[in-house]
């Protein structure tokens, strides 16, 4: 199982708001794959796949403001 994480985003940045979720869960995912927009006061940013696999589970829902380091979702990864 791979946990996906709010990544660092900045110095300054300690959270960010989930904007748009691109896959929904039991969606099979390439490795570098738009996952989840998110946004600061600043700017907007994709988080990728880790991996080839199989999101099993979404964390966090549209609109939630989630801390650096948080996991977003899990996800199956493929052999």
């Amino acid at each position: 199982m791979q946990e996906i994480l709010m990544p660092a985003l900045g110095e300054d940045i300690e959270e960010a708001t989930i904007s748009f979720w691109h896959v929904e869960a039991g969606e099979h995912v390439a490795k570098g794959a738009d996952i989840v927009e998110v946004t600061t006061d600043k700017s907007t940013f994709n988080v990728v796949a880790p991996c080839t696999g199989v999101i099993t589970e979404i964390l966090c829902l549209e609109g939630e403001s989630v801390a650096v380091g948080e996991v977003l979702a899990r996800m199956e990864e493929e052999n």
